[in-house]
Protein backbone atom coordinates (compact mmCIF):
# COMPACT_ATOMS: atom_id res chain seq x y z
CA UNK A 1 0.00 0.00 0.00
CA UNK A 2 1.33 3.42 -0.95
CA UNK A 3 1.67 5.96 1.85
CA UNK A 4 2.96 9.55 1.94
CA UNK A 5 6.34 8.04 2.92
CA UNK A 6 6.57 5.49 0.13
CA UNK A 7 8.22 7.73 -2.48
CA UNK A 8 10.68 9.27 0.00
CA UNK A 9 12.75 6.15 0.73
CA UNK A 10 16.16 5.72 -0.88
CA UNK A 11 16.38 3.27 -3.80
CA UNK A 12 18.49 0.90 -1.68
CA UNK A 13 15.42 0.18 0.47
CA UNK A 14 14.08 -1.93 -2.41
CA UNK A 15 17.00 -4.32 -1.85
CA UNK A 16 16.37 -4.68 1.87
CA UNK A 17 14.17 -7.45 3.24
CA UNK A 18 13.30 -8.72 6.66
CA UNK A 19 15.33 -11.63 7.96
CA UNK A 20 13.43 -14.91 7.74
CA UNK A 21 15.06 -15.90 11.01
CA UNK A 22 14.11 -12.70 12.84
CA UNK A 23 10.50 -13.07 11.69
CA UNK A 24 10.48 -16.67 12.88
CA UNK A 25 11.85 -15.60 16.26
CA UNK A 26 8.80 -13.38 16.74
CA UNK A 27 6.57 -16.37 16.12
CA UNK A 28 8.56 -18.65 18.39
CA UNK A 29 8.32 -16.30 21.36
CA UNK A 30 5.14 -18.22 22.09
CA UNK A 31 6.03 -20.29 25.18
CA UNK A 32 4.64 -23.57 23.84
CA UNK A 33 6.74 -23.56 20.64
CA UNK A 34 10.00 -25.51 20.57
CA UNK A 35 12.32 -23.49 18.38
CA UNK A 36 15.31 -24.81 16.46
CA UNK A 37 15.15 -21.62 14.37
CA UNK A 38 17.37 -19.01 16.01
CA UNK A 39 21.15 -19.15 16.24
CA UNK A 40 21.00 -18.54 19.97
CA UNK A 41 23.66 -19.51 22.50
CA UNK A 42 22.49 -21.38 25.58
CA UNK A 43 21.76 -18.86 28.36
CA UNK A 44 22.87 -21.50 30.88
CA UNK A 45 26.50 -20.99 29.81
CA UNK A 46 26.55 -17.21 30.21
CA UNK A 47 29.15 -16.47 32.94
CA UNK A 48 26.81 -14.35 35.05
CA UNK A 49 28.92 -14.27 38.21
CA UNK A 50 32.01 -13.31 36.25
CA UNK A 51 30.05 -10.46 34.68
CA UNK A 52 28.85 -9.25 38.10
CA UNK A 53 32.41 -9.15 39.35
CA UNK A 54 33.69 -7.46 36.21
CA UNK A 55 30.98 -4.77 36.22
CA UNK A 56 31.74 -3.92 39.85
CA UNK A 57 35.48 -3.87 39.20
CA UNK A 58 35.15 -1.64 36.12
CA UNK A 59 32.90 0.87 37.89
CA UNK A 60 35.19 0.98 40.92
CA UNK A 61 38.48 1.32 39.04
CA UNK A 62 37.53 2.83 35.66
CA UNK A 63 34.10 4.35 36.31
CA UNK A 64 34.38 7.70 34.49
CA UNK A 65 36.48 6.32 31.61
CA UNK A 66 34.19 3.35 31.05
CA UNK A 67 31.12 5.61 30.83
CA UNK A 68 32.76 8.25 28.62
CA UNK A 69 33.13 8.58 24.86
CA UNK A 70 36.15 6.66 23.61
CA UNK A 71 38.27 6.08 20.52
CA UNK A 72 36.60 4.63 17.45
CA UNK A 73 39.16 1.83 17.15
CA UNK A 74 38.16 0.42 20.53
CA UNK A 75 39.53 -0.16 24.04
CA UNK A 76 43.23 -0.71 23.44
CA UNK A 77 43.77 -3.45 26.07
CA UNK A 78 40.93 -5.41 24.46
CA UNK A 79 42.43 -4.96 21.00
CA UNK A 80 45.84 -6.02 22.26
CA UNK A 81 44.34 -9.13 23.84
CA UNK A 82 42.63 -10.06 20.56
CA UNK A 83 45.90 -9.48 18.68
CA UNK A 84 47.83 -11.70 21.11
CA UNK A 85 45.25 -14.45 20.83
CA UNK A 86 45.30 -14.30 17.03
CA UNK A 87 49.10 -14.34 16.97
CA UNK A 88 49.07 -17.65 18.87
CA UNK A 89 47.90 -19.24 15.63
CA UNK A 90 50.69 -17.99 13.34
CA UNK A 91 49.18 -14.70 12.13
CA UNK A 92 51.43 -11.75 12.92
CA UNK A 93 48.85 -9.29 14.21
CA UNK A 94 49.17 -6.10 16.27
CA UNK A 95 46.59 -3.84 17.90
CA UNK A 96 46.63 -1.58 14.83
CA UNK A 97 45.17 -4.50 12.86
CA UNK A 98 42.11 -4.66 15.14
CA UNK A 99 38.85 -2.68 15.15
CA UNK A 100 36.12 -3.34 17.73
CA UNK A 101 32.62 -3.30 16.25
CA UNK A 102 29.08 -3.46 17.64
CA UNK A 103 28.76 -7.15 16.84
CA UNK A 104 30.19 -8.82 13.76
CA UNK A 105 26.98 -7.93 11.90
CA UNK A 106 28.12 -4.31 11.98
CA UNK A 107 31.47 -5.43 10.56
CA UNK A 108 29.67 -7.08 7.65
CA UNK A 109 27.76 -3.87 6.98
CA UNK A 110 30.98 -1.84 7.04
CA UNK A 111 32.63 -4.24 4.59
CA UNK A 112 29.72 -3.63 2.23
CA UNK A 113 29.89 0.11 2.76
CA UNK A 114 33.62 0.14 2.09
CA UNK A 115 33.84 -2.13 -0.95
CA UNK A 116 30.50 -2.72 -2.68
CA UNK A 117 29.14 -0.50 -5.44
CA UNK A 118 25.77 -1.26 -6.96
CA UNK A 119 26.14 -4.18 -9.33
CA UNK A 120 29.43 -5.45 -7.89
CA UNK A 121 29.87 -9.19 -7.63
CA UNK A 122 30.66 -11.12 -4.45
CA UNK A 123 31.75 -14.75 -4.50
CA UNK A 124 30.20 -16.82 -1.73
CA UNK A 125 29.52 -20.38 -0.78
CA UNK A 126 26.02 -21.64 -1.49
CA UNK A 127 24.40 -21.84 1.01
CA UNK A 128 25.88 -18.96 3.00
CA UNK A 129 25.12 -16.76 6.01
CA UNK A 130 21.83 -14.90 5.62
CA UNK A 131 23.02 -11.91 7.66
CA UNK A 132 25.82 -11.22 5.19
CA UNK A 133 23.38 -11.30 2.28
CA UNK A 134 21.12 -8.85 4.13
CA UNK A 135 24.02 -6.51 4.83
CA UNK A 136 25.27 -6.42 1.25
CA UNK A 137 21.95 -6.47 -0.57
CA UNK A 138 21.41 -2.91 0.65
CA UNK A 139 24.50 -1.85 -1.32
CA UNK A 140 23.31 -3.49 -4.53
CA UNK A 141 25.56 -6.56 -4.47
CA UNK A 142 25.21 -9.44 -6.90
CA UNK A 143 26.42 -12.93 -6.03
CA UNK A 144 28.43 -15.64 -7.72
CA UNK A 145 27.71 -18.81 -5.77
CA UNK A 146 30.29 -21.58 -5.58
CA UNK A 147 29.15 -25.04 -4.58
CA UNK A 148 30.10 -26.37 -1.17
CA UNK A 149 30.12 -29.81 0.43
CA UNK A 150 30.96 -31.14 3.90
CA UNK A 151 34.54 -29.88 3.39
CA UNK A 152 33.47 -26.32 2.60
CA UNK A 153 33.67 -24.32 -0.61
CA UNK A 154 34.76 -26.47 -3.57
CA UNK A 155 37.80 -24.33 -4.35
CA UNK A 156 38.50 -26.18 -7.60
CA UNK A 157 35.40 -24.43 -8.99
CA UNK A 158 36.50 -20.98 -7.80
CA UNK A 159 38.63 -19.78 -10.71
CA UNK A 160 35.71 -19.52 -13.12
CA UNK A 161 33.98 -17.19 -10.64
CA UNK A 162 37.09 -15.06 -10.14
CA UNK A 163 37.41 -14.40 -13.89
CA UNK A 164 34.23 -12.32 -13.61
CA UNK A 165 36.11 -9.84 -11.39
CA UNK A 166 34.35 -9.96 -7.99
CA UNK A 167 35.12 -7.49 -5.20
CA UNK A 168 35.87 -10.24 -2.70
CA UNK A 169 35.35 -13.87 -1.69
CA UNK A 170 33.21 -14.47 1.39
CA UNK A 171 33.67 -17.67 3.38
CA UNK A 172 32.76 -19.11 6.79
CA UNK A 173 35.41 -21.81 7.10
CA UNK A 174 34.52 -23.22 10.53
CA UNK A 175 31.20 -24.99 11.21
CA UNK A 176 29.50 -22.81 8.67
CA UNK A 177 26.15 -21.16 9.28
CA UNK A 178 23.92 -22.72 7.99
CA UNK A 179 25.47 -25.97 6.73
CA UNK A 180 27.81 -26.83 9.62
CA UNK A 181 30.59 -27.70 7.15
CA UNK A 182 34.28 -27.00 7.83
CA UNK A 183 36.71 -26.10 5.07
CA UNK A 184 39.63 -28.51 4.87
CA UNK A 185 43.22 -27.35 5.33
CA UNK A 186 44.04 -28.24 1.73
CA UNK A 187 41.18 -26.08 0.43
CA UNK A 188 42.12 -23.17 2.73
CA UNK A 189 45.67 -23.16 1.39
CA UNK A 190 44.44 -23.36 -2.19
CA UNK A 191 41.97 -20.54 -1.54
CA UNK A 192 44.80 -18.29 -0.30
CA UNK A 193 46.94 -18.95 -3.39
CA UNK A 194 44.10 -18.58 -5.93
CA UNK A 195 42.84 -15.37 -4.33
CA UNK A 196 46.37 -13.96 -4.41
CA UNK A 197 46.79 -14.98 -8.06
CA UNK A 198 43.66 -13.06 -9.07
CA UNK A 199 44.15 -10.18 -6.63
CA UNK A 200 40.78 -10.76 -4.95
CA UNK A 201 40.49 -10.22 -1.17
CA UNK A 202 38.99 -12.82 1.17
CA UNK A 203 36.46 -12.01 3.89
CA UNK A 204 36.83 -14.71 6.56
CA UNK A 205 33.81 -14.78 8.89
CA UNK A 206 34.63 -16.89 11.94
CA UNK A 207 32.10 -16.63 14.79
CA UNK A 208 32.24 -20.34 15.66
CA UNK A 209 35.94 -21.18 15.33
CA UNK A 210 36.45 -22.02 19.01
CA UNK A 211 33.35 -24.20 19.23
CA UNK A 212 35.04 -27.41 18.06
CA UNK A 213 33.79 -30.62 19.67
CA UNK A 214 35.96 -33.16 17.88
CA UNK A 215 38.77 -33.33 15.36
CA UNK A 216 41.89 -31.21 15.08
CA UNK A 217 42.09 -27.41 14.97
CA UNK A 218 42.59 -26.10 11.42
CA UNK A 219 44.50 -22.81 11.03
CA UNK A 220 42.45 -19.77 10.07
CA UNK A 221 42.68 -18.42 6.56
CA UNK A 222 44.19 -15.18 7.86
CA UNK A 223 46.92 -17.23 9.58
CA UNK A 224 47.63 -19.19 6.40
CA UNK A 225 47.74 -15.99 4.37
CA UNK A 226 50.18 -14.50 6.89
CA UNK A 227 52.42 -17.57 6.58
CA UNK A 228 52.13 -17.49 2.79
CA UNK A 229 53.42 -13.89 2.71
CA UNK A 230 56.17 -14.33 5.29
CA UNK A 231 57.28 -12.09 8.19
CA UNK A 232 55.65 -8.66 8.30
CA UNK A 233 57.07 -7.09 11.43
CA UNK A 234 54.07 -7.88 13.59
CA UNK A 235 51.53 -5.90 11.55
CA UNK A 236 49.49 -8.07 9.21
CA UNK A 237 49.20 -6.54 5.73
CA UNK A 238 47.86 -9.40 3.63
CA UNK A 239 44.79 -10.24 1.57
CA UNK A 240 42.29 -11.32 4.25
CA UNK A 241 39.78 -9.41 6.37
CA UNK A 242 38.90 -11.55 9.38
CA UNK A 243 35.69 -11.11 11.40
CA UNK A 244 34.76 -12.64 14.74
CA UNK A 245 32.66 -11.97 17.83
CA UNK A 246 32.24 -12.43 21.56
CA UNK A 247 28.58 -13.33 21.01
CA UNK A 248 29.18 -17.09 20.96
CA UNK A 249 31.89 -17.08 23.68
CA UNK A 250 30.58 -14.63 26.30
CA UNK A 251 27.11 -13.27 25.47
CA UNK A 252 25.40 -11.86 22.35
CA UNK A 253 23.83 -9.03 24.36
CA UNK A 254 27.26 -7.41 24.66
CA UNK A 255 27.16 -6.68 20.91
CA UNK A 256 30.94 -6.93 20.64
CA UNK A 257 32.71 -8.11 17.52
CA UNK A 258 36.01 -7.35 15.89
CA UNK A 259 37.76 -7.02 12.55
CA UNK A 260 41.36 -7.98 11.82
CA UNK A 261 42.68 -6.40 8.64
CA UNK A 262 45.69 -4.54 7.23
CA UNK A 263 46.10 -1.13 8.97
CA UNK A 264 45.13 0.69 5.75
CA UNK A 265 41.78 -1.13 5.70
CA UNK A 266 41.26 -0.58 9.42
CA UNK A 267 41.69 3.17 8.89
CA UNK A 268 38.92 3.17 6.29
CA UNK A 269 36.66 1.04 8.48
CA UNK A 270 37.23 3.54 11.30
CA UNK A 271 35.83 6.29 9.07
CA UNK A 272 32.75 4.15 8.35
CA UNK A 273 32.27 3.50 12.07
CA UNK A 274 32.64 7.16 12.99
CA UNK A 275 29.75 7.92 10.65
CA UNK A 276 27.67 5.05 12.06
CA UNK A 277 28.01 5.18 15.85
CA UNK A 278 31.29 6.92 16.79
CA UNK A 279 32.47 3.89 18.76
CA UNK A 280 31.26 0.67 20.36
CA UNK A 281 30.03 0.88 23.96
CA UNK A 282 32.99 1.77 26.18
CA UNK A 283 31.50 0.08 29.23
CA UNK A 284 30.85 -3.17 27.37
CA UNK A 285 34.43 -3.23 26.10
CA UNK A 286 35.90 -2.64 29.57
CA UNK A 287 33.70 -5.37 31.04
CA UNK A 288 34.48 -7.85 28.25
CA UNK A 289 38.19 -7.30 28.76
CA UNK A 290 37.93 -7.88 32.51
CA UNK A 291 35.88 -11.04 31.96
CA UNK A 292 38.09 -12.48 29.23
CA UNK A 293 41.58 -11.65 30.51
CA UNK A 294 43.77 -13.97 32.53
CA UNK A 295 42.88 -17.11 30.60
CA UNK A 296 39.22 -17.20 31.70
CA UNK A 297 37.97 -17.46 28.13
CA UNK A 298 40.09 -20.53 27.41
CA UNK A 299 38.55 -22.27 30.43
CA UNK A 300 35.00 -21.05 29.87
CA UNK A 301 34.89 -22.28 26.29
CA UNK A 302 35.41 -25.83 27.59
CA UNK A 303 32.01 -25.60 29.31
CA UNK A 304 30.40 -24.30 26.13
CA UNK A 305 31.91 -27.11 24.05
CA UNK A 306 30.75 -29.80 26.46
CA UNK A 307 27.21 -28.37 26.63
CA UNK A 308 26.78 -27.99 22.88
CA UNK A 309 28.38 -31.33 22.02
CA UNK A 310 25.85 -33.09 24.24
CA UNK A 311 22.99 -31.24 22.56
CA UNK A 312 24.31 -31.94 19.06
CA UNK A 313 24.63 -35.64 19.88
CA UNK A 314 21.11 -35.81 21.33
CA UNK A 315 19.65 -34.15 18.23
CA UNK A 316 21.45 -36.55 15.88
CA UNK A 317 20.46 -39.57 17.98
CA UNK A 318 16.80 -38.54 17.85
CA UNK A 319 16.91 -37.78 14.12
CA UNK A 320 18.42 -41.21 13.44
CA UNK A 321 15.60 -42.79 15.45
CA UNK A 322 12.60 -40.72 14.35
CA UNK A 323 13.20 -39.08 10.95
CA UNK A 324 11.83 -40.96 7.93
CA UNK A 325 14.03 -42.63 5.32
CA UNK A 326 15.17 -40.21 2.62
CA UNK A 327 15.90 -37.36 5.03
CA UNK A 328 19.65 -36.85 5.46
CA UNK A 329 21.89 -34.52 7.45
CA UNK A 330 25.49 -33.62 8.14
CA UNK A 331 27.19 -34.16 11.48
CA UNK A 332 29.15 -30.95 12.16
CA UNK A 333 32.41 -31.12 14.12
CA UNK A 334 31.39 -28.00 16.01
CA UNK A 335 29.29 -24.85 15.85
CA UNK A 336 25.58 -24.54 16.52
CA UNK A 337 23.70 -25.96 13.52
CA UNK A 338 22.65 -29.13 11.75
CA UNK A 339 21.87 -28.99 8.03
CA UNK A 340 19.22 -31.41 6.85
CA UNK A 341 18.29 -32.32 3.28
CA UNK A 342 14.77 -33.49 2.48
CA UNK A 343 13.82 -35.75 -0.44
CA UNK A 344 13.77 -34.04 -3.84
CA UNK A 345 10.48 -32.28 -4.45
CA UNK A 346 9.77 -31.51 -0.80
CA UNK A 347 9.53 -27.84 0.15
CA UNK A 348 10.89 -27.01 3.61
CA UNK A 349 8.67 -23.93 3.75
CA UNK A 350 5.62 -26.19 3.50
CA UNK A 351 7.11 -28.48 6.13
CA UNK A 352 7.51 -25.47 8.43
CA UNK A 353 3.82 -24.55 8.13
CA UNK A 354 2.83 -28.03 9.26
CA UNK A 355 5.55 -28.08 11.92
CA UNK A 356 4.31 -24.82 13.44
CA UNK A 357 0.93 -26.49 13.91
CA UNK A 358 2.74 -29.11 15.99
CA UNK A 359 4.55 -26.36 17.94
CA UNK A 360 8.07 -26.83 16.56
CA UNK A 361 10.04 -24.49 14.29
CA UNK A 362 13.20 -24.43 12.15
CA UNK A 363 14.56 -22.27 9.33
CA UNK A 364 13.88 -23.32 5.71
CA UNK A 365 17.16 -23.44 3.82
CA UNK A 366 16.19 -21.51 0.68
CA UNK A 367 16.90 -18.17 2.38
CA UNK A 368 20.60 -19.06 2.64
CA UNK A 369 21.10 -19.56 -1.10
CA UNK A 370 22.09 -16.21 -2.66
CA UNK A 371 20.77 -16.96 -6.15
CA UNK A 372 17.97 -19.40 -5.36
CA UNK A 373 17.64 -23.11 -4.75
CA UNK A 374 17.76 -25.20 -1.61
CA UNK A 375 14.00 -25.47 -1.18
CA UNK A 376 14.38 -28.99 0.19
CA UNK A 377 16.86 -28.01 2.91
CA UNK A 378 16.44 -26.86 6.51
CA UNK A 379 18.65 -25.55 9.29
CA UNK A 380 18.25 -26.83 12.85
CA UNK A 381 19.85 -25.10 15.84
CA UNK A 382 20.92 -27.39 18.69
CA UNK A 383 22.79 -24.98 21.00
CA UNK A 384 19.82 -23.21 22.59
CA UNK A 385 17.51 -26.01 23.73
CA UNK A 386 18.10 -28.37 26.63
CA UNK A 387 18.42 -32.09 25.74
CA UNK A 388 14.89 -32.96 26.89
CA UNK A 389 13.48 -30.13 24.77
CA UNK A 390 15.49 -31.31 21.77
CA UNK A 391 14.05 -34.80 22.16
CA UNK A 392 10.49 -33.48 22.22
CA UNK A 393 11.05 -31.10 19.30
CA UNK A 394 12.68 -33.69 17.03
CA UNK A 395 9.85 -36.10 17.83
CA UNK A 396 7.29 -33.52 16.68
CA UNK A 397 9.33 -32.76 13.57
CA UNK A 398 9.69 -36.48 12.80
CA UNK A 399 5.91 -36.93 12.91
CA UNK A 400 5.48 -33.89 10.64
CA UNK A 401 7.92 -35.24 8.04
CA UNK A 402 6.38 -38.70 8.05
CA UNK A 403 2.91 -37.26 7.54
CA UNK A 404 4.01 -35.08 4.64
CA UNK A 405 5.89 -37.88 2.92
CA UNK A 406 2.87 -40.17 3.36
CA UNK A 407 0.60 -37.49 1.83
CA UNK A 408 2.83 -36.91 -1.20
Amino acid sequence: MQTPWSYRYAHRIQRMGSSVIRELLKLTEQPDIISFAGGLPAPEVFPLEKFREACAYVLEHFGPQSLQYSTTEGHRPLREMIARHTSRFSAEVGADNVLITSGSQQALDFVGRLFVNRGDYIVSESPTYLGALQAWNAYGAQYIPVRADEHGMIVDELEAALRIGPKFIYVLPNFQNPSGSTMSLERRKKLVTIADKYGVPIIEDDPYGQLRYEGEHIPSIVSLDSEYRGPNGGHYSGNVIYLSTFSKLLAPGLRLGWVIAPPEVIQQLVLAKQAADLHTSSFNQYVAYEVAKGGFLDEHVKLIRATYKERRDVMIEMMEELFPAGVTWRKPQGGMFLWSILPEGMDAAEVLKRAIEKKVAFVPGAAFHPTGGGRNTMRLNFSYSAPETIRAGVARLGVTLKELIADS
